[in-house]
């Protein structure tokens, strides 16, 4: 008990530094700890653009106009939808939570909304609440549950004045943006309401008021009344934590900092978030698996069992939780390939996770041929170029051992002054990564 309200202190305080005008509850500080710690989830990226089989985007790509999508609902039938093999297949993956699309860009609401009937409940014939069945499942296996919720809206009249986005689909009507900031307040408050306790809400879509040069985002040009919607979904669930992908600087009210296939700081992106935009706020990094986010029936970019594994553990390197994503088919059904690569790095987690879990950046700078994480007097070092000798240059740790993690047996070393040279055993050379055990 002491040392969480240690933990806690030292949170509030550092969370208070960054974000002056927001003070998290304790219950929101104990969540972010378990955040913290939990480093890997499962993203969904599902809704009835998967008929099309062309990602999430196909309604902008394709400038599909509002009647024409408006079809789309009614070939929306997952009668395949099982959500306890989902929360089963994420949890044997190694994942601690799961976050889904509520709603996404195209305005088709994935739950059963009082505030709008263009819901799966009311527009297709499946005729079935799939948050709600997720969320019994995650309730049953212990699996949290957050809900992803597009501040966007391709669809919405009164998502007005428009965004840089999907200005050429036809059948856009003009409205009131105070209406849409009521719609998404009465959402987010179903969401809240009608579902349990939830993990928490991750929004995105801000970045598409948000003045852009090709290489940063500056200047908002909507309000979207952050202040009121995050101290909504605080005072409905304080522990429920709140993360937007804006690609900017953690804003008050937020309790997470997400950053989208990108490893925090390294700028692999042209819409990345700075490395000097990063804050002191728990860290969680989202990616694919192939290349899309939503179904795509073309995508053959489908990532190695080494490079999703070694992403996982590039990103706790970095103080940060992986969200790895799949797109569901409109069957129901997970890709055969995702449901592949899910069970292979559920079987490294296992051997593992000792070394992800409940870690925190290790002193090793991170880079593609190394990471480190640390717990207590413990060092995890990450080698994964798959080389006989490595140079740690200014390194010069008081070593007390220094092991394989999988074998125990001792490894050669050679402290100098400039940094720590490590010498490799062929036997224990691992392709996707070998880890060492240092004890200081």
């Amino acid at each position: 008990m002491k040392k969480l309200i240690i933990i806690i202190i030292c949170f509030t305080v550092n969370f208070a530094n960054s974000q002056e005008s927001y003070v998290p509850t304790k219950e929101n500080i104990e969540a972010r700890k378990w955040f913290n710690d939990a480093r890997f989830g499962l993203f969904i990226h599902w809704g009835v653009y998967s008929v099309l089989g062309d990602g999430e985007w196909v309604m902008n790509n394709q400038n599909i106009s509002i009647k024409e999508y408006e079809k789309l609902p009614s070939f929306f039938n997952p009668i395949y939808f099982d959500a306890e093999e989902w929360v089963l297949m994420a949890k044997d993956a190694g994942m601690k939570y799961i976050t889904i699309t509520s709603r996404h860009h195209d305005g088709f609401s994935m739950f059963d909304s009082k505030a709008s009937d263009y819901n799966i409940v009311e527009k297709t014939p499946y005729g079935k609440d799939v948050l709600k069945m997720l969320t019994e499942a995650c309730r049953k296996h212990d699996m949290k549950l957050f809900f992803y919720y597009s501040q966007l809206d391709w669809y919405r009249d009164d998502y007005f004045p428009r965004g840089r986005t999907g200005n050429g689909i036809n059948g856009r009507g003009e409205g009131n943006w105070n209406d849409y900031i009521d719609f998404m307040k009465n959402q987010l408050t179903e969401l809240l309401t009608n579902y349990g306790e939830i993990g928490g809400i991750w929004f995105d879509g801000q970045w598409d008021q948000h003045e852009w040069n090709g290489k940063r985002f500056g200047g908002i040009k909507a309000d979207f009344k952050l202040k009121e919607v995050y101290e909504l979904i605080h005072k409905l669930q304080p522990q429920a934590l709140v993360g937007s992908n804006h690609h900017l600087a953690p804003q008050p009210g937020e309790d997470f900092q997400m950053f989208e296939k990108d490893l925090p700081g390294r700028g692999t992106m042209v819409f990345a978030t700075s490395a000097d935009d990063i804050g002191n706020l728990p860290l969680e990094v989202c990616e694919t698996i192939n290349g899309s986010w939503g179904f795509n029936l073309k995508d053959r970019k489908h990532k190695s069992r080494k490079d999703l594994v070694q992403y996982l553990i590039k990103a706790a390197g970095y103080n940060s939780n992986l969200l790895l994503n799949v797109g569901p088919m409109p069957n129901g059904r997970i890709q055969k390939e995702h449901i592949k690569s899910l069970r292979e790095i559920g079987e490294w987690v296992k051997i593992n996770g000792e070394t992800i879990y409940g870690t925190s950046r290790g002193p090793i700078d991170p880079s593609d041929e190394i990471a480190s994480t640390k717990k207590d007097n413990i060092i995890y070092i990450h080698l994964l170029d798959n080389k006989s000798t490595y140079f740690i240059e200014g390194f010069n740790p008081k070593i007390k051992k220094l092991t394989y993690f999988n074998s125990k047996k001792k490894v050669q070393y050679e402290k100098t002054k400039s940094g720590l040279i490590i010498n490799i055993s062929k036997e224990e050379l691992d392709e996707i990564d070998t880890i060492l055990k240092l004890e200081i």
